[in-house]
């Protein structure tokens, strides 16, 4: 059992309790008291509780009603339900697996300490148990990252490891196997993308062989949809991983009924091409081609290629010869995320509405930039809890739930992911050579083609080639580009810092999730 373990204990007659209150501390336990259930829901948003003991029959919000919310905001904790009697609800809540006991009152402390005992043992069983399956699942992994695996397949081998990155806790020892598992897959991924990219460029349309790339992702995903007739809301959350979504999931499972696809981030895995893909239904050689004019501008920012994302949605709609009323948003800073969701009613007048959200990006460049971020979000666990604490509280949040109360689909997905940057790896370029640390381009690049792909031929990475002597090198794994001048002092500035462009799984394994409302 945990030292001090942390239990929450809601009623309106705590005053009454405080006799067993002061006997399960006396044994070892903090107890956190709350006469109401809205006191109950802020104590387990503000704190995490191994067992929270919650009354029926509160006044205002019942134990009912609360325990929703608790489930809510931290679905995996145990919640024992103190009750005057033996309900037959409350069986069919305990077997739903919303509640994890039942009492009736009046409750002794023995009882109570029996309960919580036993359930803080389930607990840890649980725990032991998840990295037991783990460490079963090492040499199944390690297997398949011997044999050639298909696009789903490497879904299905990303998806899992995210899940244990996600759920095993407490035993260091065996989160190091993970981390260590974790890397070896993508340094395999690396070699697989290397092999495979060209093919896939190549290829018309997806197949068992060729996944969904960003330019077909509108046709794939959203155009189906317009043709149902009913109002389609398309989000882009720039910067995305796929656990950053398992984690925002969680908070819309009561709202929406879920369809979940993956697809595949083109690369560079960067906004400039990705998200331009996505709009356009292009990749970005025949962007250049199409829109010379829009390419030449660079990709410095999001006044640049960016720009015109709603022009590229407007012509891909012509060429598919979709006439929709289109509205289209990019939400870049918090002002711009609360006027959204004030007027997000107005979205169902829209045939499809599309809506770039920048936050998550905002979020990975500030951990980059930020000494007090990095102490907050040290490792990938951290930093998902702190882009789910944001989601939570968030203006997104608020405009998904007023979504679910309306008659239409919404649509998320993302341009890409990023990864933790640990690992630097020298390159050698001149003065025009682009400035970004996980993939560059340029004339006559030179790397350590262990770390990266090195793209001589761009037009067969659908890559745009300004000259003859254009070429690109993309970063595997999690190494970032430094120049050979100054090397120590850019490895240590840009080290640890959350970048994309490269080929890794969390870059390029996306989510493309299709919701719709319950009510």
């Amino acid at each position: 059992m945990p030292a001090n373990p942390r239990i929450l204990w809601a009623d309106d007659e705590i005053d009454l309790l405080r006799p067993h209150i002061l006997f399960l501390e006396s044994k070892g336990y903090d107890v956190t008291s709350a006469t109401n259930g809205p006191d109950a829901v802020e104590q387990v948003r503000q704190g995490h509780f191994e067992v929270v003991l919650l009354d029926e029959q509160m006044p205002g919000m019942g134990g009912l009603e609360t325990l929703a919310e608790i489930k809510r905001i931290a679905p995996d904790v145990p919640v024992v339900m103190v009750t005057k009697s033996e309900e037959e609800h409350l069986m069919e809540e305990a077997l739903g697996g919303q509640i994890s006991d039942y009492l009736t009152k009046p409750v002794n402390p023995s009882q109570i300490l029996l309960t919580c005992k036993r359930l803080l043992e389930r607990s840890r069983l649980r725990s032991e148990k998840l990295s037991q399956t783990y460490l079963q699942s090492f040499g199944e992994i390690s297997r398949a990252l011997m044999d050639p695996l298909s696009p789903d397949e490497w879904v299905d081998l990303y998806l899992k490891l995210t899940r244990y990155d996600m759920d095993l806790e407490g035993d260091e020892n065996v989160r190091q196997v993970l981390a260590d598992q974790f890397r070896e897959a993508n340094r395999t991924f690396g070699r697989y993308i290397e092999e495979h990219y060209r093919d896939w460029i190549a290829a018309d349309a997806p197949d068992a062989s060729r996944p969904v790339l960003s330019h077909d992702v509108v046709p794939r995903f959203v155009l189906p949809e317009l043709a149902r007739g009913k109002p389609v809301v398309f989000f882009v959350i720039d910067c995305m991983r796929l656990d950053q979504w398992l984690e925002f999931e969680k908070l819309l499972y009561p709202l929406f009924d879920l369809q979940k696809a993956y697809h595949y981030a083109i690369l560079p895995t960067a906004t400039p091409y990705a998200r331009n893909a996505i709009f356009s239904g292009l990749l970005p050689r025949d962007i250049a081609r199409r829109y010379p004019r829009v390419w030449s501008q660079g990709e410095d920012d999001e006044h640049s290629r960016n720009r015109h994302e709603e022009a590229f949605l407007q012509d891909l709609l012509g060429r598919k010869h979709r006439d929709v009323r289109l509205r289209y948003e990019k939400l870049i800073g918090t002002q711009d995320g609360r006027a959204f969701a004030q007027a997000v009613h107005e979205l169902p007048r829209h045939d499809l509405s599309a809506i770039v959200v920048n936050f998550v990006d905002i979020l990975a460049h500030s951990r980059s930039d930020s000494d007090v971020l990095k102490e907050i979000a040290p490792d990938e666990r951290a930093y998902r809890a702190l882009t789910r604490t944001w989601f939570e509280h968030s203006w997104l949040y608020q405009a998904f739930q007023d979504l679910a109360r309306t008659d239409c689909t919404v649509i998320v997905t993302t341009d890409h992911g990023a990864i933790r940057s640990l690992h630097a790896t020298k390159v050698i370029g001149d003065r025009e050579t682009s400035t970004a640390l996980r993939y560059k381009y340029g004339r006559n690049l030179k790397c350590d083609e262990r770390h990266a792909i090195l793209v001589r031929d761009p037009l067969e990475f659908g890559l745009p080639r300004n000259n003859s002597s254009t070429n690109y090198i993309i970063a595997k794994e999690d190494y970032y580009f430094v120049y050979p001048t100054n090397y120590h002092h850019y490895l240590n500035l840009y080290k640890d810092t959350m970048q994309h462009g490269g080929a890794s799984m969390e870059e390029m394994i996306l989510p493309v999730v299709t919701l719709r409302p319950k009510g």
